[in-house]
């Protein structure tokens, strides 16, 4: 599954990089997506599987904090990424004559580097409340990766002020990507119903079918990790909804996009020709 994910995407990457056509604010916004799943994917699953092949289950504790660090910096690129691409289908439904002149290149890569930025900062406040912490001798993580919930949990100190500090922190954050995405599908269905015509809608909602699917995907599998671990903990629940949130997601979000997208299937085709 991991070897599926990373060449999927980095198979989007070539494409849209091989392609002059693709080079427009969505598939820029694509391949970073590509990016960061390779990014969260690789953050730990290459340690589970390091682990399998050594038959331990021990990290280090700096190991730790650096995975803490990373996965909370590309799940938040995703989320962020995810509501950039709904404004980009914003102004291409409801704004198509201004669509060129809106997302201009200087836009676009702005968009990108603000999100960069602010998941930066995200992970550095997640391992900043991380680190203030305290553990015991021998202490045992109910996962195959490192997260912050689970380290408050195992914690030998008083965790109640970091685990609310870090809900918040996610609730804000979280809270922010999951209302920009919500107003600009708004915006998107009442600009669609106004279309007279039958094909034009279905047009305009297969642009975004894809994207659609990706984020009830990822904010699915997401909030069942995190309302499985607060509500009622079970260990056998918490590693599936871990595994399909770390491993399944990314594997999935290529196929998605290749599979519902005619550019995307003719750029793989002509990249697979020269290739052979």
């Amino acid at each position: 599954m991991y070897l599926i994910s990373v060449a999927g995407n980095l198979l989007i990457l070539l494409a849209v990089s091989s392609d002059p056509h693709l080079h427009t604010p969505m598939y820029c916004f694509l391949s970073n997506l590509s990016l960061a799943d390779i990014g969260f994917i690789s953050t730990t699953v290459p340690k589970m599987l390091m682990n399998i092949q050594a038959q331990s289950e021990s990290i280090t504790y700096a190991n730790c904090l650096t995975q803490v660090s990373f996965f909370y910096l590309f799940g938040c690129l995703d989320d962020l990424l995810l509501t950039v691409m709904a404004y980009d289908h914003l102004v291409a439904i409801c704004y198509p004559l201004h669509f060129i002149v809106i997302m201009n290149p200087r836009l676009c890569g702005l968009l990108v580097l603000v999100s960069f930025f602010i998941s930066l900062l995200y992970s550095q406040l997640h391992l900043s409340l991380v680190s203030q912490i305290t553990f015991c001798t021998d202490a045992e993580i109910p996962s195959f990766f490192c997260d912050s919930s689970q380290l408050f949990n195992i914690a030998c100190s008083d965790t109640s002020t970091n685990t609310i500090l870090a809900y918040c922190i996610g609730a804000i954050f979280g809270g922010v990507s999951v209302s920009g995405i919500l107003f600009s599908y708004m915006r998107i269905v009442s600009s669609i119903l106004r279309v007279s015509s039958s094909g034009g809608k279905y047009k305009a909602f297969s642009t975004c079918g894809s994207h659609l699917s990706v984020i009830c995907l990822f904010f699915g599998t997401g909030l069942g990790v995190y309302l499985s671990s607060t509500v009622s903990y079970s260990a056998q629940k918490g590693a599936v909804a871990s595994v399909m949130y770390t491993v399944v997601t990314p594997m999935l979000n290529p196929f998605i996009y290749s599979l519902r997208n005619r550019d995307i299937k003719r750029a793989l085709q002509k990249l697979l020709r020269r290739t052979a």
